[in-house]
């Protein structure tokens, strides 16, 4: 079952220049793993620091693989106590296209 992962991320407005060249490199890394099929993310709003999130995974065994890979990892171990934010995980059970009912 594909995963789609999206929401919301907030890092202090003075680092979002630095947070983001970090998360484009692990973005580089993280395309070629099995089993993902986008990997994306923008700034929304520089002045508050806020980032749009949004991946999609063929499946939880490829997330998971990418949640620990060394990689993944280290980037938490840089940023993750200065983000916040709320980053959900929904399971799809069909897709097709936006304007296929």
């Amino acid at each position: 079952m594909m995963l789609i992962v999206t929401g919301y991320m907030y890092v202090e407005p003075s680092s979002v220049a630095e947070f983001v060249q970090d998360l484009q490199n692990l973005a580089i890394a993280t395309r070629q793993r099995d089993g993902n099929l986008s990997y994306d993310s923008a700034v929304d709003d520089p002045l508050a620091g806020r980032l749009l999130i949004a991946e999609r995974w063929r499946d939880q065994a490829a997330l998971t693989a990418h949640l620990h890979a060394t990689d993944t990892m280290a980037f938490v171990g840089r940023w993750g106590d200065t983000i916040t934010g709320e980053i959900l995980k929904y399971d799809v059970l069909s897709e097709r296209g936006l304007m296929d009912e």
